[in-house]
C-alpha cells in the first residue's frame, strides 16, 4: 500500500466531516444567530475583547492549538499500527474533536465569553467548578513547563532557527499596527513576514555567523559555567528566562499587537509545513513499510491510544483555547463554524500527515519493528523519528537536508511558542478567577496574575532534579497529562451537553463522545493511579504522581457524579439566544 493513499482516505473523511457533519452541528444542534451580538462588541476592550476576522481569528485559534502535541503523540501511537491511529484521528477529530472546540466556542459566546472553568458554576455548581478550575490550573501549568523546555532544546540543537524566530516579532508587531490603526490588510504583509522568515532560516542554515549558538559560546559541556552549570545547562537556563520575560510580554499585550498578526503569520507557516509533506508525499509516492496492527506489543492500546493521541483527535486544551481567547475576539456567531470546527480539522490533517510520514519512513517492516521494539522506545523516538521523515518527504521537492531540519524546526518553535503564550494568558485569567472567587482583589490584577504564572511554571520547568537531567522538571508531571488533558475534554462536552438539554435541543452529538472520552480517560487514569505509580505495589511507584493523580481522579469522579445528577434533573427551555 501507498502512503498517498492512506492521507487521500483521510482527507476525504475531513472534507465529508466539515462539509456534512459540521453544517448539521451549526444549524440544527448550536443553532448558529448571525444576528447574535458577541462578546467582542458587547465587551470591546482593544485588549482582550476585539473583534476580529474569521481568518485571522483561525490563524491565531489553529495555532494556538497547533503545537508539538499533535506531532508527537501520532509519532509514538503509530507503534500499535497506523490503522487504529488513523481511524482515531480522523473519527477523532470529526465527531468528537470539531464538536468539542466548536461547542465550547459556541457555549463561550453564549455567555460573555467566560471560560469554561467559570461556566461550570453556572452549569453543574460552585464546587464542581473550583474543582474544574484546579484541573484546568495544573493542566496549563505542566503545557508551560513543558513547551518551555521543548523550545529551550530546539533553540539548543537548532540555532540556526533561532534567528528566524525572533525576526517574527517585530514583524508581528509592525503588521498589528499596519492592520488595526492604518486599517491596512493582513494578507500580504503576512506573507512578506513569512518570506522574510524563510529566507533568513536558510542563509543562517549556511552561515554560522547568524547562528545564534549559546552551548559555543559557553563552551560546551566541559566548561563549568557558574553554579556547577556546564555551557549546555546554562545555555538551557538563559532560554528559559528569555522565554518567560517573552511569554509577560505576550501575555499582557492588547492582543492585536502581538498575539493575532504572529499567530496569523504562524498560520501560513502550518499552511506551508502541510504542503511540503503531503506535496512531498505525493511526488514521493512511498510505500507504507509500518504494519497496520501490530500484533505483538508489550503494552495493549487500550485505552492507552486514546490518551496517546489527543491532540489530533480531541483535547481539552483546545476548549480552553476556544473559551478562554477565541470566544472574546469572534466577530459573528456564524463564524465559529469555520474557527472551531475547521480548526480541529486543520490539526487532524496534522496528526494524519505525522502518521503517514512514520509510516512510510522505514525500509521494511523488520525496521519499523526495530526502531518500535516497546511503548518505551516509541516514547523517546516519537518527535525524532517524525523530524526525520518529514526531511525525507521533502527530499521528494527537492528541498535539501539541512534547510528542510532549520524550516521544521522554525515551524515547530513557533507553534510551541504559540501555544506557551496562550497557555500563560490563560493561566492568568484562571488565576483571577480565583482571586475574585476568594476575594483576594490583588489576583484579579492582569501584572500580579501573569507574575504568578511565569514565576511558577519557570520554577516547575528549571526544578534541578528531573528524569532528563536538570532543568527537565516539567516532565515529572508530565505523565499526568494525557489523561488530564482528556479527562478536561470529557468534561468539557459534560458542561456542553447540559447546557443543550436545558435548550431543549438533541444533545446526542456530545454526549456520545463524552462518554466515549470520559470512560476511556477514566479507566486510563484508574490503570496509571492504582497499578502503576501507586505505593502499594504500583509497578513504577511515583508518590509525587500518585498524590496528584489520585486527587484529580477523585475531582473527576465527585464533578461527574454532580453533572449527571444535573441532567437527570434539568429541565428543557427555548431561550436560545440568551446567555445559559
Amino acid at each position: 500500500m501507498y502512503g498517498v493513499l492512506l492521507a487521500a482516505l483521510g482527507m476525504l473523511v475531513f472534507a465529508l466531516g466539515y462539509r456534512y457533519y459540521s453544517k448539521f452541528i451549526a444549524e440544527r444542534i448550536y443553532r448558529l444567530d448571525p444576528n447574535f451580538v458577541t462578546p467582542a462588541h458587547q465587551f470591546k476592550d482593544g485588549k482582550d475583547f476585539v473583534a476580529t476576522n474569521k481568518f485571522v481569528l483561525w490563524g491565531h485559534h489553529f495555532t494556538s492549538v497547533a503545537g508539538a502535541a499533535p506531532i508527537v503523540g501520532p509519532a509514538i501511537a503509530i507503534y500499535w499500527g497506523w490503522l487504529p491511529a488513523i481511524l482515531w484521528v480522523t473519527l477523532g477529530t470529526v465527531f468528537a474533536a470539531g464538536v468539542h472546540d466548536f461547542g465550547a466556542l459556541v457555549l463561550s459566546v453564549r455567555n460573555k465569553g467566560q471560560s469554561v472553568g467559570t461556566l461550570a458554576d453556572k452549569l453543574i455548581g460552585r464546587q464542581a467548578k473550583l474543582l474544574f478550575l484546579f484541573i484546568i490550573l495544573i493542566l496549563v501549568l505542566m503545557v508551560n513547563a513543558v513547551f518551555a523546555w521543548v523550545i529551550s532544546n530546539l533553540f539548543i540543537s537548532n540555532p540556526s532557527a533561532v534567528l528566524s524566530v525572533f525576526i517574527q516579532i517585530p514583524l508581528a508587531v509592525w503588521i498589528g499596527y499596519h492592520v488595526y490603526k492604518r486599517q491596512g490588510g493582513m494578507l500580504i504583509p503576512s506573507l512578506v513576514a513569512l518570506a522574510v522568515m524563510y529566507v533568513s532560516a536558510i542563509v543562517a542554515s549556511r552561515i554560522p555567523a547568524l547562528q545564534i549558538d549559546l552551548v559555543r559560546y559557553f563552551g560546551g559541556e566541559e566548561n563549568i559555567v557558574a553554579f556547577g552549570l556546564d555551557g549546555v545547562a546554562m545555555s538551557f537556563f538563559v532560554w528559559i528566562i528569555v522565554l518567560m520575560i517573552y511569554v509577560y510580554i505576550a501575555s499582557t499585550l492588547p492582543v492585536w499587537k502581538l498575539l493575532q498578526p504572529r499567530d496569523y503569520i504562524n498560520s501560513h507557516q502550518l499552511v506551508v509545513g502541510l504542503l511540503i509533506l503531503y506535496l512531498g508525499l505525493l511526488f514521493s509516492n512511498p510505500k507504507v513499510t509500518a504494519p497496520a496492527v501490530n500484533g505483538s506489543p508489550d503494552t495493549s492500546w487500550f485505552p492507552l491510544l486514546f490518551i496517546t493521541i489527543a491532540c489530533g483527535a480531541i483535547s481539552g486544551f483546545h476548549g480552553l483555547v476556544s473559551s478562554g481567547t477565541t470566544s472574546k475576539q469572534l466577530n459573528k456567531e456564524t463564524d465559529a463554524r469555520f474557527v472551531g470546527y475547521l480548526g480541529a480539522i486543520g490539526e487532524g490533517l496534522l496528526a494524519l500527515i505525522v502518521i503517514v510520514a512514520v509510516a512510510t519512513f522505514f525500509a521494511s517492516p523488520q525496521a519499523f519493528s526495530e526502531v518500535y521494539s516497546s511503548f518505551g522506545a516509541a516514547n523517546q523516538g516519537g518527535l525524532g523519528n517524525f523530524v526525520q521523515a518529514a526531511g525525507q518527504l521533502a527530499t521528494g521537492l527537492l528541498i535539501p537536508q539541512d534547510m528542510a531540519a532549520t524550516i521544521v524546526a522554525v515551524i515547530i518553535v513557533s507553534f510551541a511558542a504559540t501555544t506557551l503564550d496562550t497557555s500563560v494568558r490563560l493561566m492568568r485569567y484562571i488565576i483571577a478567577e480565583l482571586g475574585q472567587e476568594y476575594k483576594v482583589p490583588a489576583l484579579s490584577k492582569t501584572h500580579v496574575a501573569t507574575s504568578i504564572a511565569v514565576v511558577s511554571s519557570a520554577a516547575l520547568v528549571l526544578l534541578p532534579e528531573g528524569p532528563n537531567g536538570f532543568g527537565s522538571g516539567g516532565y515529572l508531571l508530565w505523565p499526568l497529562f494525557g489523561t488530564s488533558n482528556q479527562l478536561l475534554a470529557g468534561i468539557t462536552l459534560l458542561l456542553i451537553t447540559i447546557w443543550l438539554k436545558r435548550q431543549g435541543r438533541n444533545y446526542l452529538p456530545t454526549l456520545i463522545p463524552m462518554v466515549f472520552v470520559l470512560f476511556m480517560t477514566l479507566y486510563a487514569m484508574l490503570q496509571q493511579v492504582l497499578f502503576q505509580w501507586s505505593p502499594f505495589g504500583g509497578t513504577g511507584t511515583n508518590i509525587l504522581l500518585f498524590t496528584l493523580g489520585s486527587i484529580i481522579l477523585v475531582f473527576a469522579f465527585w464533578i461527574v457524579i454532580v453533572a449527571i445528577s444535573e441532567i437527570m434533573k434539568s429541565k428543557p427551555r427555548d431561550d436560545s439566544r440568551k446567555s445559559a
